[in-house]
């Protein structure tokens, strides 16, 4: 009797029995189940990607890009037209599994002054497609060939050159909205050109019409 109550004492004393793992969940490094048999998962190499894809885009392949833009009828218009200006061209590269990795891409945006509009376009060079096209009412950045018409055109209005200070000079070129309604600058493109000398404070603001290429407002930067 005293033998068979150590046995039931030494059974109760046992640890009890730890529960079972739950199984692993398949990883890209691992292996995945699919009816019942072991499948690879391959997780994309982005190291392998080819490096040239980043590379700047030569002008030949702006002039296909853009070709290849005003090609498309969405945009057949501002083609017609002809007021538009690149802003920005630059290659763009996806990842996998996106469709057009490993694609040589360029971004294309383009402003069209005709429409007041933006043009933002994702061309496939090697497919020779517009891949993707967005088109708004915003206001890219300027381009330097729109900074550069802007200081021309402010440097040549009269009334700017009589208030220029000797050595004063353009500064900067920025992009500009009019704050009011009644400015022409609140609903046309832009840009707004800073005067002075070189280390010194700014003396003068001219808004340059970007659509028209004139002068629309002369301040002086204590005012701005």
């Amino acid at each position: 009797m005293a033998t068979a109550t150590r046995k039931a004492s030494k059974s109760a004393a046992k640890k009890p029995s730890k529960p079972a793992k739950p199984p692993k969940k398949a990883t890209a490094k691992g292996k995945a189940k699919a009816n019942g048999q072991a499948v690879k998962v391959r997780r994309a190499d982005v190291a392998a990607a080819d490096p040239t894809l980043f590379s700047p885009l030569t002008p030949g392949e702006v002039a296909d890009a853009l070709r290849t833009l005003t090609e498309d009828r969405r945009v057949g218009a501002m083609a017609k037209v002809g007021r538009y200006r690149v802003i920005c061209a630059e290659p763009l590269v996806v990842k996998p599994p996106h469709w057009m990795s490993g694609h040589r891409l360029a971004r294309i945006v383009v402003y069209d002054y005709a429409a007041d509009r933006c043009v933002d376009a994702c061309v496939d060079l090697d497919a020779g497609i517009v891949a993707h096209l967005d088109i708004t009412r915003s206001q890219p950045m300027l381009s330097r060939e729109e900074e550069a018409v802007a200081i021309g055109v402010a440097m040549s209005d009269d009334r700017v050159r009589g208030k220029l200070s000797l050595g004063d000079e353009a500064m900067s070129t920025m992009h500009y909205w009019g704050r009011r309604e009644s400015e022409l600058a609140y609903a046309r493109r832009s840009a707004a050109v800073i005067f002075g000398r070189p280390g010194a404070h700014p003396t003068l603001v001219a808004v340059v019409d970007l659509l028209d290429n004139q002068v629309t407002d002369v301040v002086p930067a204590s005012q701005w």
